[in-house]
């Protein structure tokens, strides 16, 4: 996409509401990224969104990369592109919700050949609620800003009932689940156990997930905070005008995922007292720990889940921010949450921008845009992991939701 005249002027008003000229200049460079390298409007209206070094368009990455332009959504071509996205998702939605990612054209284009059939749409079929969560995060933040009624559309409406159907299921997947998934692959990361149905789990109300946002597998799997994504998205379609039956079954489905957290997610921690887990399986197991990808549990009060005051999440937040968090780094250049999914030691941007989203001190705002400027090695660009002694070793020079992520974070101190 070409750069058009109300971004340029966007950009440049920023500059004289960031006092920092290296941060503004940061800023700037982050803010092109997703409309100019990475989103192309088709002709059917809908807009493909690759995530970068990837040209294959994730649901989750594609809502967010696009995010920092709802503030402009008052102009007809932004609007288009805003439009398109939600346009595009609920079409491929609608041709397997199991899937992560998909293709531009049905080219049969795939990360790996799996041992499960594939649309030659599907560039990926890793089963991750967010993945579906964050199109209905997307639909209602788009409807919020323009009052589009015009977007609700059959296949739209469709993608929302599909989900809802989707999430119910996997409420009993062991009973009900059509969902299996197996890869030749040395890492246990990226294949499921027990014939490809995952890890024994036990009814919690809670919806079931194969992956993590990182595409890496579920250890257990009732994943917390993608769960609590999904009770804030539910909730969030009461403000949109679906059919009737569609909003007293996702009010529905809400609580019951909701209670399931309340009962079965929060742990007694010695240390830190009563906080959320990461993952459980109803069946007394849970892990403790927090992963860099949205929506994660240090990201819970910014997508809606709880306030930044709630007892709980402030226990979790300490216990996410510390040592005890095993993908908690500190190095010569900073500390934040990592992921299983790059090495040890590294952090990873897009958490770092949660934790600022979510903080409540501006200087713990100010201290992480620093962070983050000093982390680009020279590129003005986030990247998707920087070592914490060493940010010049990086992984992912092109990684747009990064990008787009810092933008978030500067629009929210700078009210841009």
């Amino acid at each position: 996409m070409f750069m058009i005249k109300p971004l340029k002027e966007a950009i440049e008003e920023s500059y004289t509401k960031i006092r920092e000229l290296e941060i503004a200049q940061l800023y700037a460079s982050c803010y092109k990224t997703a409309w100019e390298t990475t989103l192309s409007l088709e002709e059917d209206g809908k807009s493909y969104v690759f995530t970068g070094d990837i040209h294959a368009m994730w649901l989750r990455d594609s809502a967010m990369q696009l995010l920092p332009y709802l503030s402009m959504a008052d102009i007809d071509v932004v609007a288009r592109a805003l439009r398109g996205v939600v346009l595009q998702q609920a079409h491929f939605i609608q041709i397997d919700p199991y899937a992560n990612a998909f293709n531009r054209k049905p080219d049969g284009s795939c990360f790996c050949a799996d041992h499960t059939q594939m649309s030659p749409w599907v560039w990926e079929r890793k089963y991750e609620v967010d993945s579906l969560a964050f199109f209905l995060f997307f639909l209602e933040a788009y409807f919020r800003r323009t009052k589009d009624r015009t977007v609700f559309t059959e296949t739209v409406v469709g993608a929302v009932q599909t989900i809802l159907e989707v999430w119910r299921t996997e409420q009993k997947h062991a009973e009900f689940s059509p969902y299996r998934f197996e890869r030749d692959s040395p890492l246990k990361t990226e294949t499921l156990s027990n014939g490809g149905q995952g890890t024994l789990v036990g009814y919690t109300g809670m919806t079931w997930s194969g992956f993590r946002p990182s595409d890496d597998a579920c250890e257990l799997h009732y994943l917390i905070p993608a769960n609590m994504l999904a009770v804030s998205v539910l909730n969030r379609l009461q403000e949109l005008p679906l059919p009737d039956a569609i909003l007293k079954s996702a009010k529905s489905l809400s609580r019951e995922i909701d209670s399931g957290i309340q009962k079965f997610g929060v742990i007694e921690h010695p240390k830190y007292g009563r906080i959320f887990a990461y993952e459980v399986d109803g069946l007394g197991n849970y892990t403790l720990m927090d992963d860099a990808n949205l929506p994660s549990l240090l990201g819970a009060p910014w997508y809606g889940y709880c306030q930044p005051e709630d007892e709980i999440y402030k226990n979790t937040r300490r216990f996410l921010l510390s040592e005890n968090n095993p993908y908690y780094f500190t190095g010569k250049f900073g500390a934040g949450i990592g992921s299983q999914h790059t090495r040890k030691g590294y952090i990873w941007p897009i958490a770092l921008a949660v934790q600022g989203l979510t903080s409540t001190s501006l200087d713990e705002k100010k201290e992480i845009l620093s962070m983050l400027f000093n982390t680009t090695a020279g590129t003005y660009h986030m990247h998707e992991s920087f070592e914490a002694n060493d940010p010049t070793h990086f992984t992912r020079a092109w990684f747009a939701w990064a990008d787009s992520m810092f933008c978030l974070l500067v629009q929210q101190i700078y009210k841009l």
